[in-house]
C-alpha cells in the first residue's frame, strides 16, 4: 500500500462525461491533507477531513454510529502523522481515499473502521492488540488479514503462493479483498510518480491478480476502473484511439441511445409500469473491445441503456413491453434473474433493434439488483452479525471469527460458491503449481453453465463442462466410483459435454474397489475435476502406471512410436510415449517411468508426477532425446476476438514452416478467443521462432505450451 503510493493526478482521465460524479465536488487532496494534519472540526464534531466519508455512509447508511469512524480516524492520523506520500500529501490522505472508496460503495460501518486503519499495523505503531482493544474482534480480524495481505510477495516467481494467501483471505472474510481492492484502485489512480517499468509491474499484476477477483466478487465498479488504468498502462497507444473514438462520438449531434431512452420511457409510462431509465457508456476498455470485434463503430455501441424498477416482477413486465413495442434481438436476450450469475449478479438483458439497423442493448433490473451489480459482496453488509445492527461487533460480541469452522476458517454465508469451491482446490492441490494453473484457468473462465440435478437443485459448471465435472461438483470424492451418467433421462458417456439446462444424473457404481480413471484427464474442464482425479491417481499410481514385471528382452527402437518423438529410453521392448501432462520437447530435460502394457512415458524432469512416482518408490528409466529432432506439441494461443483472426494465426504458422494436425478454437468469451493448435515442427529448434511468431500476430496476448487435445 504505502510502497505503491504515489501521485493524485490519473494517468488519463475517463473521457466519457457521464463517468464522473454527479454531486459531490472532486477533492483537493492538498487541501484534504491540511485538513488532515491539522484536525479541524465540522458538523457533529468530526474532523473535516473525514466529512466526504461521512457523507457517502449516511447515503447508503443513515442510521449508522459515526463513532467509530472518528475514533478510527483519530487514531490512523495520529499514528501516520509525519509520514508522506511520494506525492507530497500526508499519508493519512491514502487510507481515507480508500474509505470513500468503499464508503461510496454503501460498505457498512465496521468494513470503514477497518480500512482506515488497514495500514496503521504494516506501517506504524499501532499493534493488533490495541486495535481489538480499541474497535474489536471483528475490526482486528479484517485489518489483520489486509495487513497479511500485503506481506505477500508479488514477483514473478512468488505468484502461486500470491494467489494461495489472497484466496485464504478472502475467504476468511470477504470484506479483507474489498478493502485490498479499494486500496489497489487508489494507487492505481495516483501511479504518475512512478517509474515506466514499476507502472508495468503494478498493472500486470493488477491484471492478472485482482481484477478477476473483483470479478468474481461481483464489485464491477472498482472492477471496470481498475480495467481502464492497466489498460493505459499496459496498451497507452490504443487507449489514447479508443478515447478519441470516444470522443467523436460525443460530438456528434444525434444520439441513438438518448432518442431510444426517450421511447423506452414513453411506451413504459403507458404501460404504468413505474421505471428510471438511464444511458450507461462502456467504461474504454469495453469499447475498445466492441470495436476489435464489430470493426467500425455506430452510435449505439458506446453504452447501454438501464432500465430500473421496484420489484422482480416489474423487470418481467418491461421486457413484456419492450418485447412488443420494439423488434427484439432474440438471441442477445439473458436471463440472469431466474439464474444469477456466479458473482451475485442478477438482471435481463435483452436487445432491440431501431428503424435506422442499430441495435441498443438494453439492461432491467431492481435497485436492489443494481446495487448488487455495481458493488458486488460489499453490498451484502456484515454477513457474521444477526440482526439488522451494521456496525463493528463488540468485544465478545458476535460470532468468533476465529472458532466457526474447525480448521481456522470462519463460516460465511455470503460466500459465492466459486469461492468455496476454489478454497477446496487450494487444500487438495498436491502443489503450488498444480494450484496456481488451475486458479488461473478459474478465474479467466467467466462464463458457466447452469445444470440441474434430479433433485431439483442446481450445478454451476464452466463452459464446455462433461458429465465427469458434474459428478464431481455433486459427489467430490465420492465421484470416484462413477460409471457413466443419465443426460435429460438418457444415458450419457462421462465425456459428453452438457448445456445450459440439462438436467445430468451421475451414475455411481457400488463397488468399494471402483476408482478414477486416467482417461477421464481428457474430459475433465473444471480444475477442481482435474485436482480430485489427480490426486486419486497419485494415490493409486498402479491404476495409471502399473509397471510390467517381467519386460521383454528386445533392443530399444527410438521410432517404436510416433508418439515418444524422439526419445529414446533404456528399457528393451517399451514403447515410448511423451506423458500428456507436462508435454515435453527438446532440448527439455526429461526422465521416464515404465507404465502397463510394455510402455514407458516421457516426463519434463520439472513435471509434478514425477515427483510423486518417485514418492511411491517408482523407479526411474534412462531416456535421451534421439537423432530425430520432429516432435509434436500442443500450444494455446489466447486473443482478443477480431475479424480475420484465424486466418492471420494459421499463416503464421505455415510461414514457420511447421504443420498444423488439429486446431480447435473455442466460442468467444468476453470478447476474448482461446485457439489450440497441435503441431507437427520438423525441428526443435523452431519452437520459440514459431511462439514469437505467433505472438506477433496482432490480436494475440499469450501463446502457451499445455496438454496436447485428444485423439
Amino acid at each position: 500500500m504505502s510502497a505503491e503510493a504515489t501521485n493524485p493526478a490519473t494517468p488519463f482521465p475517463l473521457t466519457p462525461k457521464a463517468h464522473r460524479r454527479r454531486g459531490r465536488p472532486g477533492l483537493d487532496l492538498r487541501r484534504w491533507g491540511r485538513a488532515a494534519v491539522w484536525g479541524a472540526t465540522a458538523r457533529d464534531g468530526l474532523p473535516d477531513a473525514i466529512g466526504h466519508v461521512v457523507d457517502a455512509h449516511r447515503a447508503h447508511h443513515p442510521d449508522a454510529d459515526l463513532d467509530p469512524l472518528r475514533r478510527a480516524y483519530l487514531l490512523a492520523e495520529s499514528s501516520h502523522r509525519g509520514q508522506m506520500r511520494k506525492s507530497g500529501e500526508p499519508y493519512i490522505t491514502h487510507p481515507l481515499a480508500v474509505t470513500l472508496i468503499l464508503a461510496e460503495l454503501g460498505a457498512e460501518t465496521t468494513t470503514l473502521t477497518a480500512s482506515l486503519l488497514h495500514d496503521t499495523v504494516e506501517d506504524t505503531e499501532v499493534t493488533l492488540d490495541q486495535v481489538r482493544t480499541e474497535f474489536g474482534e471483528e475490526v482486528c480480524f479484517i485489518v489483520d488479514g489486509v495487513t497479511k495481505l500485503e506481506k505477500v510477495d508479488y514477483g514473478a516467481a512468488a505468484e502461486p503462493e500470491t494467489f494461495r494467501k489472497m484466496l485464504v483471505a478472502t475467504g476468511n472474510d470477504v470484506r479483507v479483498m474489498s478493502i485490498k481492492l479499494a486500496d489497489r484502485l487508489h494507487n492505481m489512480r495516483t501511479l504518475g510518480v512512478m517509474r515506466p517499468e514499476k507502472q508495468v509491474r503494478i498493472a500486470k499484476v493488477t491484471r492478472d491478480v485482482l481484477i478477476p477477483l473483483a470479478e468474481r466478487l461481483g464489485v464491477q465498479t472498482l472492477k471496470t476502473e481498475l480495467e481502464d488504468l492497466v489498460f493505459a498502462i499496459l496498451h497507452p497507444e490504443e487507449c489514447a484511439r479508443t478515447r478519441s473514438l470516444v470522443g467523436e462520438n460525443a460530438a456528434r449531434a444525434e444520439d441513438p441511445l438518448a432518442e431510444t431512452a426517450d421511447e423506452v420511457r414513453a411506451v413504459l409510462r403507458e404501460a404504468g409500469i413505474p421505471v428510471e431509465v438511464q444511458i450507461r457508456p462502456r467504461h474504454l476498455l469495453s469499447v475498445h473491445r466492441v470495436h476489435r470485434k464489430r470493426g467500425e463503430l455506430r452510435g449505439a455501441d458506446f453504452g447501454r441503456l438501464l432500465v430500473l424498477v421496484g420489484e422482480d416482477a416489474d423487470c418481467y413486465a418491461v421486457l413484456g413491453e419492450l418485447h412488443t413495442c420494439f423488434t427484439p434481438v432474440v438471441s442477445e436476450f439473458k436471463d440472469f434473474i431466474a439464474v444469477p450469475k456466479f458473482n451475485l449478479y442478477q438482471s435481463l438483458h435483452t436487445a432491440v433493434a431501431r428503424r435506422d439497423g442499430e441495435v441498443v442493448e438494453v439492461l432491467v433490473r431492481t435497485h436492489q439488483m443494481h446495487r448488487t451489480a455495481q458493488a458486488g459482496v460489499v453490498a451484502l453488509g456484515n454477513p457474521y452479525v444477526t440482526g439488522a445492527d451494521e456496525g463493528p461487533v463488540p468485544p465478545g460480541a458476535g460470532a468468533d471469527p476465529q472458532t466457526a469452522t474447525g480448521d481456522g476458517e470462519r463460516a460465511d454465508p455470503t460466500r459465492p460458491g466459486w469461492l468455496s469451491r476454489l478454497l477446496e482446490w487450494q487444500r487438495s492441490a498436491p502443489d503450488p503449481d498444480t494450484f496456481w494453473s488451475a486458479l488461473r484457468e478459474d478465474l479467466a473462465q467467466d462464463r458457466e453453465i447452469t445444470v440441474f440435478r434430479t433433485d431439483g437443485h442446481t450445478l454451476g459448471l464452466p463452459v464446455g463442462a462433461t458429465c465427469v465435472d458434474a459428478a464431481y461438483a455433486q459427489y467430490g470424492e465420492e465421484a470416484h466410483a462413477c460409471i457413466g451418467a443419465r443426460v435429460n433421462g438418457r444415458l450419457a458417456a462421462l465425456g459428453t459435454v452438457l448445456r445450459d439446462g440439462d438436467t445430468v444424473q451421475p451414475l455411481l457404481s457400488q463397488d468399494p474397489t471402483a476408482g478414477a480413471s486416467p482417461e477421464w484427464l481428457d474430459h475433465a474442464v473444471a480444475p477442481g475435476t482435474r485436482i480430485a482425479i489427480g490426486r486419486w491417481l497419485a494415490d493409486h499410481p498402479e491404476a495409471a502406471d502399473a509397471p510390467e514385471t517381467a519386460p521383454r528382452a528386445v533392443q530399444p527402437s527410438p521410432s517404436a512410436r510416433p508418439d515418444g518423438a524422439g526419445a529414446v529410453v533404456d528399457l528393451p521392448g517399451a514403447s515410448v510415449r511423451l506423458a500428456g501432462c507436462c508435454t515435453p520437447v527438446p532440448p527439455d530435460g526429461i526422465t521416464a517411468f515404465a507404465v502397463r502394457g510394455g510402455v514407458v512415458t516421457v516426463h519434463r524432469v520439472a513435471c509434478p508426477a514425477v515427483t510423486r512416482m518417485k514418492d511411491v518408490g517408482r523407479p526411474e528409466v534412462g531416456v535421451r532425446w534421439g537423432d530425430t529432432a520432429e516432435y509434436r506439441v500442443t500450444l494455446v494461443a489466447e486473443s482478443f476476438g477480431r475479424p480475420h483472426l484465424l486466418a492471420d494465426l494459421t499463416e503464421a504458422i505455415a510461414q514457420e514452416g511447421v504443420a498444423i494436425v488439429s486446431a480447435t478454437v473455442e466460442p468467444p468469451a468476453r470478447q476474448q478467443v482461446r485457439h489450440t493448435y497441435t503441431l507437427h515442427l520438423p525441428d526443435a529448434a523452431r519452437l520459440p521462432a514459431l511462439i514469437k511468431a505467433m505472438r506477433n500476430v496482432a490480436g494475440v496476448y499469450d501463446v502457451s505450451r499445455t496438454r496436447p487435445a485428444p485423439s
